[in-house]
Parts: C-alpha cells; sequence; structure tokens
C-alpha cells in the first residue's frame, strides 16, 4: 500500500488542491511515491477539528483498520488558527477560539493523531499574516462595523501559541506569519483576499513543508517508488520486472 500524508485544516488547506494549490503541489511532487489526502474545512476552527477527527481520519487500532494501513500513513499536516484568530466583538465571532483554548485544542489533535498513529510524523503550520485592509473589501458574512474581522496582531498570537505547542510536543513548524512578512509587499505577494493564499502564497506553504519533512527524513530520496520505473522494465521480457518484490515494496515503508 502506499504511504498517506494528510492535511486536516481549514479553507486555506480545502483550497490547496485548486490549480497552483499547496496540496496538488505535494502530491504532484510525491507522484508514485505519496497519496496526499485532503481533510480541509473551510469555515473550520479548532474546537470543530476536535469534534470532527474521530469522523474524518481514518479508523483506530481494533476497529476496521489493519496493520498496513495504519503504518502507511506517514505524516500529517495540522493547519488551523485562522479562524480561531477571529475576533470575538466582531462579524465573525461565531469562529473564535479563546488563545489559551486553540492551544488546548491543538494539544488534543497532536495526542489524538498520536495515540492513532504512534510513528507518524505530525507537522504544525501557523495561520498566515492578515491584511486587514484587504479583509474589508472581501467580507465573508455582513460586516455592519466597518472593522475587519481578523487583524495581523491577532494572527499573530494565534502563531506564536501554534509554535509553543510545537515546542512542548516535540513537532516541526512551518512559521507561516513570519516567513510571508520577510517580504516587503507580503500583502498582495501571497495573499488572495487578505486571508487566503494566491498561487505564490500557495508555492511558500508548499515549499516550506517539503522543506520540513526532507528535515524529518520524508523526502523522494528515501521513499520507495509504488511499482517498477519504465527504466526498469526490460523491452525483452517486459513481464519479469512484475514478478516478486518489487511489485510490494511500497507496502514496506
Amino acid at each position: 500500500m502506499r504511504p498517506k500524508i494528510y492535511l486536516f485544516g481549514d479553507s486555506i488547506t480545502e483550497s490547496s488542491f485548486t490549480y497552483g494549490g499547496w496540496g496538488a503541489s505535494l502530491a504532484h511532487h510525491f507522484s508514485r511515491t505519496v497519496d496526499v489526502v485532503l481533510r480541509g474545512y473551510s469555515g473550520y476552527n479548532t474546537r470543530w477539528a476536535v469534534k470532527v477527527m474521530e469522523r474524518v481520519l481514518p479508523a483506530a487500532n481494533g476497529e476496521s483498520e489493519s496493520e498496513r494501513e495504519r503504518v502507511s500513513t506517514i505524516a500529517v499536516a495540522v493547519f488551523f488558527g485562522a479562524n480561531d484568530a477571529c475576533l470575538p466583538d466582531r462579524c465573525a465571532a461565531f469562529q473564535h477560539v479563546p488563545l489559551h483554548e486553540y492551544k488546548h485544542n491543538l494539544h488534543s489533535i497532536v495526542s489524538f493523531l498520536k495515540n492513532r498513529w504512534p510513528n507518524t510524523l505530525v507537522l504544525l503550520i501557523t495561520p498566515p499574516p492578515i491584511d486587514e485592509e484587504a479583509r474589508l473589501k472581501h467580507p465573508y458574512v455582513e460586516n455592519p462595523t466597518g472593522l475587519p474581522e481578523r487583524t495581523n496582531e491577532a494572527a499573530g498570537a494565534y502563531a506564536k501559541a501554534c509554535i509553543e505547542v510545537a515546542g512542548e510536543c516535540g513537532l516541526p513548524v512551518v512559521d507561516l506569519w513570519t516567513k510571508m512578512q520577510q517580504l516587503a509587499d507580503w500583502k498582495t505577494a501571497y495573499l488572495s483576499d487578505g486571508l487566503h493564499l494566491n498561487e505564490t502564497g500557495n508555492r511558500v506553504v508548499f515549499e516550506e513543508v517539503v522543506m520540513k519533512l526532507k528535515k524529518e527524513g520524508l523526502s523522494l530520496e528515501n521513499l520507495p517508488v509504488d511499482l517498477p520505473m519504465i527504466s526498469e522494465i526490460d523491452p525483452n521480457d517486459p513481464l519479469k520486472a512484475f514478478e516478486g518484490s518489487k511489485t510490494d515494496h511500497i507496502g514496506e515503508w
């Protein structure tokens, strides 16, 4: 069975399989080695993620999942925080999760994943920075206050909390909030509406995730290829390439 990488997050994850999306780029990057599985839910925060994670991720030990299937999940990227960071007195208050609860929920998600797949790499990704002016131009709900439902300062606090959880759990983390703001014109360079990513912003996430995975030993150089490559097939005896272990080696990861 080909190994899997799950992407678990909000709308920035849900839209990651669009053209130029970071999830689609990961799937292309790991083609013939890993199945990249999308579990993105637009508008969701960590409070809601904790409620649904049993339902949206594969069955745990002792249920319908075989040993081989459990072993095949090699990584999960967890990308929440942009909605948790909505301000409690603005138009998207129903999505707000207090900072202390956000940290607790991230710990719960990590504990759940580690209990389900003890040897699986969990990678946390912080929320991106926020362009407040652009958020006013692109509201998703009625906004009678004329104030942005998110601020970059609040997003930064949640990014910091995500990094703290990664440190407490001994996990790698992509600090997207800091990384993107290293570019002077990050607001237009990386964001499409002050929150979601344009193609260049998606590229940043893709590159950062690939780099973190590689540091943890998950790269094209050390992941087996699914089934023989065309270069391994003898033109004079093509079927020989499909005999023996070559057809099963992907399940040995």
